[in-house]
């Protein structure tokens, strides 16, 4: 009994965040763009604790979804964003899109 709610507990988790987390809630976030980074207006890791953190961890410690805190030591960046727009396992594609998905994919590149 307990594997079964904990199984439609977990199919519950991974459908709701396979929906995401829809649009900007920043309010005013327009003018805080001159921190830097390579991707216009995009933080990466805000983006991953939006969409992918449900599943993979806040600290990227894996969960429901595999550990990504050391991905960039076994895929490359465009191995990552062909993750990210077609889906592996029981991860739905385009969670991420344009240059949202470039951005995470870069900063998990970058996780060696």
């Amino acid at each position: 009994m307990k594997k079964k709610l904990l199984a439609l507990l977990m199919g519950t988790s991974l459908a709701l965040a396979a929906c995401g987390g829809g649009g900007d809630e920043a309010g005013g976030g327009g003018g805080d763009e001159a921190g830097g980074g390579d991707t216009a207006g995009a933080d990466p890791e805000k983006l991953y604790n939006q969409k992918c953190s449900s599943c993979h961890g806040g600290n990227l410690e894996g969960g429901v979804g595999p550990k990504l805190s050391d991905v960039g030591s076994r895929l490359s960046q465009e191995d990552i964003e062909s993750v990210i727009a077609n889906g592996q396992g029981a991860m739905p594609p385009k969670l991420l899109e344009g240059e949202d998905a470039s951005a995470v994919a870069e900063w998990l590149a970058n996780k060696k």
